[in-house]
């Protein structure tokens, strides 16, 4: 139980407090930042082992300060203090952001790692103070608490209300168990926190012709003059279409698509910028660009722009703090002015049409001379606007091309040498008017030509002509591209590779989790996985980014979601999207096929689709402990399993329209049954089942009891109705699928002495493929744990390591750098497979990643967040090595095992403030070396099959000495 209290550490507290208040306050404001800027303290704690212990340190300090000597010593021996600290505190945040701006939260959570050489650490207490001003003056000061608690993560602020379009800084101190202290300091800065909106919504008359075809880019402009030096200043800003803002001829921020992809008639985010060195005394100009994106432009695989509306529009709310206190605002409102500009057309299925002779050179700069038209008022509120918490959309890695190539069909193209999601830089020169086009391609067909008609509609193409003045610089503004090569025309001269440059774009997730083994073509696939992540989280996770389509398919997003987490950081990524998912979700309960929903709102209610408004926010409480998504998503939780219910006849859901096991292995001219299609109502009758499990677990997290019987009772009868209907009296399914087997084991199906006929049957299926995998989008996740949980995770291997198809590494045998949407996207004689579904950039099939991290490494987690966790891996003879880690709320995980014939060698790392649950894979206890731990002493645990040990935080080798001499 957490208590309130006063914390200090250190050895005889009542002698060594007053020299240590001295020393700390040293150590914090001059060493500290001292060695923090020549990058000594990270480099350290990372690597190295401390020189003494903290508390005999203080001791000799205590000597040295009754002597007289204070100051000699501190200059002299406290740089070894510093060292000798054993714990450090690191990775502040604020609802899981860095130092956000324009967080429009009243009660903020506070989260933070820990770091220390010592092993078994545990946070014991912490101290935050929160304050107006970073120097924490008493009068600043609007919340203090000290608590006595292990909890490093979604502490909650509760002290005075918190002010709009504020800055607000926190100081934490930790306390561990071994007597160390550790303080670090962040900062916040908050939104209109109450919709304190004086902007207005501005858009500009519509040029003449505004077909699809050509919809010039408006731009926005207004001038204003700030009297005094400026103390700060914050642009909240937001758009219907996509916007680019700028601040005396300088883009603002470093975001791009934004204000985002939301259920916009809900939701439309608005985003905060500390423009404060942007502008100055004296006159300036604010400017903002806007594209039709997400809102106007199309939006699916059919031709239906403008779903959201019709008139692009932009608001924008200036707010400046001037030196004397005084403050001054600047809005978008009936004195802006509007005009077009080079941006002819920008479609994010199409790409963008950018002429360089029509750049108004200056135009968000002040003293522009060109007079432009007044802008229109827009009638809309501001009521829906919120503020922006998730990742914003950044450009990340830039790729170099490796190859230039003329095609058979005298094409000239570029290859990048990785299926990428973004764009293309080019520089050029050459006369005025010059058109420089630019095709995207994902593959080269047999015979090594261009290929686009996977792309359908998608024209994928950015045209540019030129200004005619040196070398002129191209990027497009509101699109992106999936490609890996493309087709170059027009461009002057000759052609040089280092003229193009492959710009990666995707929302800014922290790249957390890594996986390596000994087999290269394992590794190859680890690589596909998440760049097929990072090309389709693009502000919502989409299906695929190249054709007519780039939808937030649930069913895509519910299979891939725990792999997700293990590979980045998308716990606000998914927040934001399943707050979508609430807002777009039928009165009925059904959810839509995709989110935010831009098609009919009947396309809804699919088996394994709608169960993404269950699974994963019972994913993401799992692996990140934040009971938030539970809170939030309830209630459509429960909408969604009300719909089941309400749709099935005896507790069997038997109707209604279902895509299955969507992109199963599918035999052309099936005569003899090869192919492996499962029932569909069978499908759904276990996601019913599991989404009903899923709503016990949360509701006993939420404290629900009622709830809680509710759904114990209905679990049993929906459990009942599918044994009745589809298995039969020996425990065979109806559909001897391997998604039908692994579906019922997995979700708990079938009655007890069933289970281990059903897994027999499994295999045998697998045989009878001869080792390969037939399921489709919902069993593939599944498959590879159902076979380890049931003893056979020697077949799973098989399955991995399989190379022809249908298998996980026949497409990067073919050459894949991403995830195929099809087992056969290539088929062996390098044709194609249908090139109206054909994307060679998904990311469903990737879910094999979190067997390889859970299984093959075994990193499990066994308390939300891993604040404890089961590290067991399982070894196989086809590799020889394998290593993976993630980086949790807590810190890095990390698991990897080595194998010769001396024996195994494990190494795993836990984070500070958790603990671990090793299971080494001997029975016998002499056989086990470890220099980190005493085995006598270590409470170890011998069952059938492993060792187990207690152990908390640190990093941990263990050698198992070979059975076989």
């Amino acid at each position: 139980m957490n208590r309130q209290t006063d914390y200090h550490s250190g050895l005889d507290d009542n002698i060594l407090n007053p020299l240590k208040i001295t020393i700390l306050d040293f150590n914090r404001f001059f060493i500290r930042d001292f060695l923090q800027r020549i990058n000594i303290i990270p480099y350290y704690f990372k690597y190295y082992h401390f020189l003494f212990h903290f508390k005999l340190i203080n001791l000799l300090f205590y000597l040295i300060y009754h002597m007289k000597k204070i100051i000699l010593a501190t200059i002299l021996i406290y740089p070894l203090v510093l060292l000798a600290q054993s714990i450090g505190v690191y990775d502040l945040r604020t609802e899981q952001l860095s130092n956000p701006i324009g967080l429009d939260i009243q009660k903020p959570r506070f989260s933070w790692k820990l770091m220390s050489d010592q092993k078994s650490t545990v946070q014991t207490a912490f101290e935050i103070i929160v304050a107006t001003t970073p120097d924490f003056n008493k009068k600043s000061i609007v919340w203090n608490t000290k608590i006595s608690t292990d909890q490093s993560v979604y502490n909650v602020y509760s002290g005075n209300r918190l002010l709009s379009n504020t800055s607000y800084f926190w100081k934490l101190t930790v306390w561990d168990n071994h007597g160390n202290t550790a303080t670090e300091s962040a900062f916040w800065h908050t939104g209109l926190l109450n919709n304190e909106w004086t902007a207005k919504w501005i858009t500009a008359t519509a040029p003449g012709d505004t077909s699809h075809e050509a919809f010039p880019s408006p731009m926005f402009r207004k001038e204003f003059n700030i009297s005094k030096d400026i103390k700060s200043a914050t642009l909240f800003i937001s758009s219907k279409g996509l916007y680019e803002a700028h601040i005396n001829g300088k883009k603002v921020g470093d975001d791009y698509l934004t204000p985002g992809w939301t259920s916009y008639k809900n939701r439309t985010q608005y985003q905060a910028y500390d423009i404060t060195q942007m502008i100055k005394k004296g006159p300036n100009a604010i400017g903002a660009i806007l594209g039709k994106g997400w809102f106007k432009g199309e939006v699916g695989w059919v031709k239906n722009a403008g779903i959201y509306g019709t008139d692009l529009g932009l608001i924008a709310q200036l707010e400046i703090t001037l030196s004397n206190g005084s403050k001054q605002t600047v809005n978008s409102d009936g004195s802006w002015t509007y005009s077009y500009g080079p941006i002819l057309n920008s479609e994010i299925y199409h790409g963008e049409y950018f002429d360089a002779r029509k750049i108004k050179e200056g135009w968000s700069a002040s003293g522009f001379s060109e007079i432009w038209p007044s802008v229109k008022l827009l009638s809309d509120n501001t009521s829906n606007l919120i503020g922006s918490y998730s990742n914003p959309v950044r450009k990340h890695e830039r790729i170099k091309p490796i190859e230039l190539i003329i095609t058979p069909e005298h094409d000239t193209v570029i290859d990048f040498g990785q299926n990428m999601v973004g764009w293309v830089s080019v520089k050029a020169s050459g006369k005025a008017g010059t058109v420089i086009t630019i095709s995207h391609a994902e593959v080269l067909d047999k015979f090594g030509n261009f290929y686009i008609e996977n792309l359908r509609r998608a024209k994928e193409t950015n045209t540019y002509i030129l200004r005619g003045v040196g070398e002129e610089i191209f990027e497009p503004h509101f699109t992106f591209q999936g490609f890996r090569y493309i087709k170059v025309q027009g461009y002057p001269g000759n052609l040089a590779l280092d003229k193009f440059e492959g710009v990666a774009l995707y929302s800014d997730m922290k790249k957390e989790g890594v996986f390596k083994c000994s087999n290269p073509l394992v590794n190859q696939l680890q690589h596909n996985i998440q760049w097929g992540q990072r090309g389709n989280f693009v502000d919502v996770p989409t299906d695929c980014p190249q054709r007519d389509e780039r939808l937030g398919w649930t069913g895509d997003a519910q299979a891939f979601s725990r792999t997700a987490a293990y590979n980045f950081d998308v716990q606000n990524f998914f927040a934001k999207w399943l707050l979508d998912l609430a807002a777009d979700q039928n009165q009925d309960g059904g959810v839509p096929h995709v989110i935010p929903n831009a098609l009919n709102p009947r396309s809804a209610a699919s088996t394994g689709w709608a169960d993404a408004s269950t699974i994963i926010p019972w994913n993401m409480y799992w692996i990140y402990g934040d009971t938030s998504f539970l809170t939030r998503q309830y209630p459509s939780m429960k909408k969604w399993v009300k719909y089941m219910e309400d749709s099935s006849k005896n507790y069997l859901w038997n109707k209604g329209f279902h895509f299955g096991d969507w992109l199963f292995y599918s035999v052309a001219d099936d005569r003899d049954g090869r192919s492996a299609v499962t029932d569909k109502y069978l499908i759904a009758q276990c996601f019913f089942a599991n989404s009903v499990q899923i709503m016990i677990n949360a509701a006993t997290v939420l404290n629900n009891a009622s709830d809680v019987h509710y759904y114990q009772d209905l679990l049993e009868k929906v459990k009942a109705a599918f044994r009745k209907e589809y298995v039969t009296g020996s425990g065979r399914m109806i559909s001897s699928t391997q998604t039908a087997y692994v579906l019922a084991l997995e979700f708990d199906m079938l009655l007890p002495e069933h289970r281990e006929y059903a897994a027999h049957l499994l295999v045998k299926n697998i045989t009878d493929y001869n080792y390969h995998i037939t399921t489709g989008f919902l069993g593939t996740p599944y498959i590879c744990h159902v076979l380890s949980k049931q003893g056979y995770a020697d077949v799973a291997y098989k399955l991995l390591l399989q190379e022809t198809y249908p298998s996980w590494l026949y497409p990067v045998k073919m050459g894949a750098t991403t995830i195929w949407e099809r087992w056969d996207g290539i088929k062996p004689d390098s044709t194609f497979q249908s090139a109206s579904m054909n994307s060679f950039n998904h990311y469903a099939y990737g879910a094999i990643g979190d067997w390889m991290y859970r299984v093959v490494c075994g990193i499990e987690i066994s308390a939300p967040g891993y604040k404890k966790s089961i590290i067991a891996p399982v070894l196989s003879n086809s590799l020889s090595f394998a290593s993976s880690s993630t980086i949790t709320p807590y810190g890095e995980i990390k698991s990897e095992w080595k194998t010769d014939k001396n024996g195994v060698d494990i190494s795993v790392e836990i984070p500070v403030n958790t603990s671990s649950l090793i299971k080494l894979p001997t029975i016998n206890m002499s056989k086990i070396k470890s220099n980190d731990i005493n085995l006598s002493n270590a409470n170890a645990i011998i069952t059938d099959k492993t060792i187990n040990l207690n152990l908390g935080s640190g990093k941990y080798t263990f050698h198992i000495e070979s059975e076989i001499k």
